[in-house]
């Protein structure tokens, strides 16, 4: 008799197969090679990524991995469990993550020993969001839960040509936002300014662009593979995971929304102590206004 699909959390199975392609125990660094670039929005790194998930074994006994079908397209892969969804209410599909979630992919560098941008990172044209928009084979719009994998990759030390990551966060979108009202208001049609300067064939596109929280540039969560969820029970539901801490962010109506992280066992040490923050993201101070140009300084000084 068959086997029933499974009605498990994606997201902690994703992690795991992430953390096993990439890390040993400890977390150590696994060496991997990627293939080169080919133009400026192509990304070797998001194509890994997309082979390790679609290609294990225990993950894909049920689930597909879909990998986005063009540059520019937000979320870089989709996860579901395709019979689970088939003829499933849209309005719960938005929030189930035994059936479809969305991952995003964002590759940071380190510099000096820190990890790039750490006090914000641009997230382009599309604001990251716990919710995000996907659109099913007749083109109407699903919404599901997204969630964001953030990636330290490194030359690996010793390989010429190949590569290590040295930080690896997996985490619901929530914990960056949770307004899908500002997301909507942004992915939808926007108006460009057209016939633009003397000669009326300028155009400006008037395209935003966003810098939200970069959750590497936390000191607890940097050199870890660690995966931060809503659900403060996932230690509790027989998987390899163990809780080791709360990240705890302050909302603008002064509410806390509580997000828990996890690693796996092998990863944490017997001595560690469960670490409890309270909006830990650096974030630097900013105005409204937006800085000038740079200036062009030449020698000389001309007479009035």
């Amino acid at each position: 008799m068959a086997m029933p699909p499974r009605t498990s959390d994606l997201t902690p199975a994703i992690f795991r197969v992430l953390r096993e392609a990439f890390f040993r125990p400890g977390p150590v660094p696994i060496a991997f090679s990627l293939r080169d670039k080919r133009n400026t929005q192509d990304d070797p790194l998001d194509e890994r990524i997309h082979e390790v998930l679609a290609q294990d074994d225990d993950l894909c006994r049920d689930t597909h991995c879909s990998k986005a079908p063009g540059p520019l397209i937000s979320p870089d892969l989709v996860v579901l469990r395709p019979e689970l969804c088939e003829g499933t209410l849209r309005s719960a599909l938005r929030a189930d993550l035994s059936r479809i979630v969305g991952v995003e992919v964002k590759k940071l560098e380190r510099h000096g020993g820190t990890v790039a941008r750490a006090s914000g990172l641009d997230y382009n044209t599309t604001p990251p969001c716990g919710t995000v928009r996907v659109y099913d084979r007749s083109s109407q719009p699903l919404d599901i839960r997204g969630f964001y994998l953030f990636l330290c990759q490194e030359p690996a030390a010793g390989r010429p040509g190949d590569f290590t990551l040295t930080a690896m966060v997996l985490c619901d979108g929530d914990l960056l936002n949770a307004d899908f009202d500002l997301y909507l208001s942004i992915i939808g049609k926007r108006t460009k300014q057209i016939e633009l300067g003397t000669f009326k064939d300028g155009a400006n596109r008037t395209r935003p662009m966003f810098i939200f929280a970069n959750p590497l540039g936390v000191r607890a969560l940097d050199h870890q593979a660690t995966l931060i969820h809503p659900r403060a029970d996932l230690e509790d539901r027989g998987r390899r995971l163990q809780r080791v801490g709360i990240i705890r962010r302050t909302t603008g109506q002064g509410a806390q929304a509580t997000f828990y992280c996890y690693r796996d066992r092998a990863d944490v040490l017997k001595r560690h102590q469960p670490f409890d923050l309270l909006d830990p993201f650096p974030t630097p101070t900013r105005t409204a206004a937006t800085q000038a140009r740079g200036r062009f300084r030449i020698a000389i000084q001309p007479a009035d």
